[in-house]
């Protein structure tokens, strides 16, 4: 009973997981392009909202990367302080 609980609790979070990926992807595309929709029609332009669409997928990768950073635990921070750690741990040795 124990087991078959663990077991749905792992595919609630994976759920979860995959619902954060597409939310962190698709909120600033959609909002970009929206964006990019209204001030083509304000200014009577066609090329506006294909540029922001482009910015929004680009910010909607970078959201989707830093979070998977964060979720296994590789932070940029934490790996320049590893990084910086190894150094000074190899002029040490030597």
């Amino acid at each position: 009973m124990k087991q078959r609980k663990n077991d749905e609790r792992k595919v609630y979070q994976s759920f979860a997981m995959v619902m954060q990926f597409g939310l962190n992807m698709i909120v600033p595309i959609c909002m970009m392009s929206a964006l990019g929709v209204w001030l083509d029609k304000r200014f009577g332009t066609s090329w506006i909202t294909i540029l922001f669409f482009v910015i929004g997928a680009v910010a909607g990768g970078q959201n989707v990367y830093r979070m998977t950073m964060r979720m296994f635990g590789t932070d940029e921070s934490e790996r320049e302080r590893v990084f910086d750690e190894d150094d000074r741990g190899g002029e040490e040795n030597e």
